[in-house]
């Protein structure tokens, strides 16, 4: 489909418009653009006149947004943003193409950042950015290829590929096992419990898991696995965390299960990716490679 012209302002006067409305000012605009503030402000005009609408309120020597111009500037902000990124990864990266991953922290820091460099020596053209995302997002609003998804197989304008379930347990740090006696799962109600806010029932529906329901427990809240892992390593209580991610805390000593209450979650980690972006040779070469590296791990069932 061909857009018209009208509705194709150039980069300048986009720019001008964008430094204007994020500075409130056409001469801090004018400067951050070395540009003279008449040529500033005729680009302004100039876009104004294009597209038809009165972006600014004008009032002596300054200027405010119209309420057409605040919706126009947000949109307009995330475009530059975006060809900026794009140009900046083209840059780094002019050959074999870049791969922008959103990933949740904990698991890129602890299960995807360590097999990377297995990903990279197998593909050395190919760049790969990451960025913390907690939760699903548009994809047509933010300049990523792909995510990592945990929870149920949905999400609204994306292709799910089944990675691998996730099991949690209970651990604690050794010192912490020695002051409190765990012998059974009544038992971690006598103890600090310790929670994510993401999974703020994951206590309740533990120990309705092992029997003992219609029970209310509290404690600390974290918002990361990685420090409610630092907070049961150094004593404050016990934590739910999934196996995979403590494998090496568990193997050294520094957390122990108190006991064998093993239990898988009802989400699924997954890896989403929007439809139109199926084909896009980095994403294809890095799906076939994160499922290869999921199916290897032996904590893997579908």
């Amino acid at each position: 489909m061909t857009i018209p012209r009208r509705f194709l302002p150039s980069l300048s006067l986009l720019t001008a418009f964008e430094a204007a409305a994020r500075t409130g000012s056409v001469t801090t605009a004018a400067r951050d653009l070395n540009l003279t503030q008449s040529a500033v402000s005729r680009q302004i005009q100039a876009l104004e006149r294009q597209i038809g609408v009165d972006l600014f309120i004008r009032e002596r020597q300054t200027i405010r947004l119209t309420a057409a111009g605040e919706s126009y500037a947000r949109e307009i902000s995330e475009v530059l943003r975006r060809i900026s990124t794009a140009s900046l990864n083209i840059r780094a990266n002019p050959h074999g193409g870049t791969l922008n991953l959103a990933v949740l922290p904990t698991f890129g820091a602890l299960w995807l950042t360590p097999r990377l460099g297995d990903f990279l020596e197998k593909h050395p053209g190919i760049q790969i950015n990451c960025v913390s995302r907690y939760s699903s997002f548009d994809f047509r609003l933010d300049s990523v290829d792909a995510a990592i998804h945990h929870g149920p197989a949905y999400w609204p304008g994306a292709e799910l590929t089944f990675l691998m379930k996730e099991s949690i347990i209970p651990v604690c740090s050794p010192a912490l096992l020695r002051a409190h006696e765990i012998r059974q799962p009544s038992d971690f109600l006598q103890v600090p419990l310790l929670h994510l806010t993401t999974r703020p029932d994951a206590w309740e529906r533990w120990l309705a898991h092992q029997g003992i329901d219609d029970v209310a427990v509290h404690g600390m809240l974290f918002d990361q696995f990685y420090t409610l892992t630092q907070a049961a390593m150094a004593s404050l209580g016990v934590a739910l965390i999934p196996t995979i991610f403590i494998q090496e805390h568990l193997q050294r000593g520094a957390l122990v299960a108190p006991y064998p209450g093993e239990m898988v979650s009802d989400g699924a980690y997954y890896l989403a990716t929007p439809s139109e972006r199926a084909s896009y040779p980095p994403l294809h070469l890095f799906s076939q490679w994160i499922v290869d590296q999921a199916r290897a791990d032996h904590s893997v069932e579908e």
